[in-house]
């Protein structure tokens, strides 16, 4: 038997599109039929993309050509998933969901280990608190946590505590500084063992399953390198800026220059605030006056000019910021000294580069800036 092409439109006229209301040929989901003796090819595009309703399409195209036509017809059906497009995304769903009340997110990275990244995250911090600034450290660094250490709280644990009729973990805090760290689950002789996606799964619970209250800044202790974490954080929460911490020597710097161009990857586009040399000069105690640049001198600085990025300041090295940490109570905290002042001036370019940058947002983001406790507060 030869099918005529006619009967079989008339047949799949008698089919609805699920959604639309139409039948397969007033909704233009037929493209195209073809003929050849009792064989007949038809070609459809639908716009649900489930394989059920694909499947159920085909279905009733067999049934009503066999039903209205031919009920030996050799059918052949060829079908092409039309979706509509995607709504297009917000910057902040690309940058991953806000949390209600933190105003200002910084990551706080290095190139590699060693640098004194997490005691540059803790005295920036507790500097931060100092001037009146809310604040609350992440403590990403799920495979070497050090917070709950530098803070003089690894014996705590954060309680338990009810928002809006969800139990929420209440962070620790000290020194005017809330704090989440892997360090309060595990034990002090037990090591992290974790595949990347378990460590993504972990920080997601810290960032969202919290209750961080009200913060001018979260500050981030990122591991050191480029991986895993890096990416998740910046998956999962919209960063306003990174800083990424160095130490003078060409080793370190070869890092942090990579740390940089993370940041400033397309796909990820986070700004970077700038560059911290710690360890950048040596100063004895009894001889107060003298500077020894034992892993070289201003490395860190160059690149930050070679990079076209700010110079945030320099830390240098000295024995109390390692014994301030190890005791739990953050250098900066001597008020009156060298160190404090050098902690002041540097947190102080940060806030800087942080009010530039959200200057720089879209209307929708429209950046605030209210006055506590004698300095700017820098809001969305």
């Amino acid at each position: 038997m030869k099918l005529n092409k006619e009967d079989i439109l008339k047949a799949l006229e008698t089919i609805t599109v699920p959604g639309e209301g139409q039948n397969m040929v007033e909704s233009g989901a037929v493209k195209n039929i073809m003929t050849f003796g009792d064989e007949v090819i038809v070609d459809i595009t639908i716009s649900n993309p489930a394989l059920q309703a694909k499947k159920k399409m085909e279905v009733e195209i067999l049934k009503a050509i066999h039903d209205q036509v031919y009920e030996k017809a050799k059918i052949t059906i060829n079908t092409k998933v039309d979706a509509p497009p995607a709504k297009p995304k917000t910057a902040n769903e690309i940058k991953g969901k806000s949390i209600p009340g933190i105003q200002n997110i910084i990551a706080v990275a290095s190139g590699k280990g060693g640098v004194g990244k997490s005691t540059v995250t803790a005295n920036l911090a507790v500097t931060l608190s100092k001037m009146g600034f809310k604040v609350g450290i992440l403590d990403a660094d799920i495979y070497g946590p050090s917070m709950p250490i530098m803070f003089d709280v690894e014996n705590e644990r954060p309680l338990a505590t009810t928002v809006d009729g969800k139990s929420k973990m209440k962070p620790v805090e000290n020194y005017g500084v809330k704090i989440l760290s892997i360090g309060f689950f595990t034990q002090p002789d037990q090591a992290v063992v974790w595949r990347g996606p378990m460590a993504s799964k972990a920080l997601n619970q810290m960032i969202f399953d919290a209750h961080w209250g009200e913060l001018d800044f979260m500050l981030i202790d990122l591991p050191p390198g480029t991986g895993d974490i890096h990416l998740s954080i910046m998956q999962s929460l919209p960063i306003t800026g990174a800083v990424v911490v160095s130490t003078p020597q060409n080793v370190a710097l070869a890092d942090a220059r990579k740390g940089v161009a993370m940041f400033q990857q397309e796909s990820i586009n986070v700004p970077v605030l700038g560059i911290i040399e710690n360890m950048a000069y040596f100063t004895p105690e009894e001889l107060p006056n003298n500077k020894y640049y034992i892993f070289g001198k201003e490395g860190a600085k160059n690149l930050a000019s070679d990079l076209d990025v700010r110079f945030l300041g320099e830390i240098p090295l000295v024995q109390s910021i390692r014994e301030a940490g190890d005791l739990g109570r953050p250098a900066a905290m001597q008020t009156g000294t060298l160190l404090e002042k050098a902690f002041e001036k540097l947190t102080q370019n940060v806030v800087e580069e942080v009010v530039k940058r959200n200057d720089g947002l879209p209307p929708t983001e429209a950046i605030k800036i209210t006055t506590m406790a004698g300095c700017s507060a820098v809001k969305k």
